[in-house]
């Protein structure tokens, strides 16, 4: 390992540098939503392309720097999927802010903000658990998905006569079963249905509501038992494959932070090395005595000195 690669080896490693990166993603995001008034850009709009310009300049600088700390095999950087997320999002920031492709320049320039992420250990375990909850999610969505279209056609089934609006077609039934699901006045939805449309709800549309059809003991059970379903219980279970997830994503984090700290500070390559070159002083050593020996033995002489002694050392 080169001088130069263990230098920017420690200096990419080095708790100042991260904080200084993580100052500079903070400003990065501050500069994308100031960017938003009109009048600060016209004021100081070159200003503020300079900044942007001298941000990019120091992501791509910290790029090459952790690439040259791999020594000669700087594709390593590439093995670790958050220095992947860095270069993606640093190469999309060189697109052109003009032109067909200004709207994703601007994108790339926020996403930036998510670069805290990797330099947050607690961020980086809330991502790394929702990662790991995503094929448990499919299934918990796979199971809210028929539960809210057996529900949507039951609702347009049930009460499309009356509520035409919420329950006319199945497309605006599955949007009332959202609005449901997230308790956002599914109350009165309820009271549409339980007193009938010329009594409650469409105080705005009479037009609307032709066959008014009150439903006093089926309303009830359909919105109680969907909320309870998919609020209380199905929307529950996604929390708990997010907190499982969790488990797996701390569990990970404090392994990896054990295997950190069996290395030690120093680089394990280095202390190969150095071990590896005190072996070698060892068989030297030792060579040196069995010739000593060897040549003690022929002369019959057991009075010469230790080998490198004065005239007693021998030239292997």
């Amino acid at each position: 390992m080169s001088a130069l690669t263990e230098k920017l080896r420690q200096i990419t490693e080095s708790r100042p540098f991260n904080q200084f990166i993580i100052v500079v993603i903070i400003f990065a995001g501050i500069l994308v939503g100031v960017e938003t008034y009109p009048a600060v850009m016209d004021r100081y709009g070159e200003v503020l392309k300079t900044l942007d310009k001298v941000v990019l300049g120091i992501f791509i600088v910290e790029i090459f720097m952790k690439m040259g700390a791999q020594g000669k095999k700087p594709w390593r950087y590439f093995e670790d999927s958050w220095n992947v997320f860095d270069f993606t999002i640093v190469v999309l920031a060189l697109i052109p802010a003009a032109g067909q492709y200004a709207l994703v320049a601007r994108l790339a320039r926020l996403f930036r903000v998510l670069r805290l992420v990797r330099f947050i250990p607690r961020l980086r375990i809330l991502v790394m658990a929702l990662l790991k909850s995503i094929p448990s999610m499919v299934y918990v969505s796979l199971l809210l998905g028929l539960m809210f279209y057996m529900y949507a056609v039951a609702g347009v089934f049930l009460f499309s006569k009356n509520d035409p609006v919420h329950f006319g077609t199945l497309h605006e039934s599955l949007l009332t079963l959202f609005r449901i699901v997230t308790l956002e006045d599914w109350t009165n939805v309820l009271y549409t249905q339980l007193y009938g449309c010329d009594v409650y709800g469409y105080g705005f549309k009479e037009e609307l509501c032709t066959t008014p059809q009150p439903s006093p003991i089926i309303a009830p059970i359909y919105f109680v038992s969907f909320v309870l379903m998919g609020t209380m219980i199905v929307l529950n279970l996604f929390i708990g494959v997010i907190i499982s997830g969790m488990d797996e994503a701390t569990a990970e984090a404090h392994r990896e932070q054990v295997m950190e700290s069996m290395k030690g500070p120093v680089n394990l390559q280095r202390e190969l090395t150095k071990l590896d070159e005190s072996l070698g002083d060892v068989r030297e050593q030792l060579h040196r005595v069995q010739q000593w020996a060897a040549q003690m033995e022929a002369d019959g002489d057991t009075s010469a000195g230790w080998p490198g002694d004065g005239d007693g050392d021998h030239e292997e």
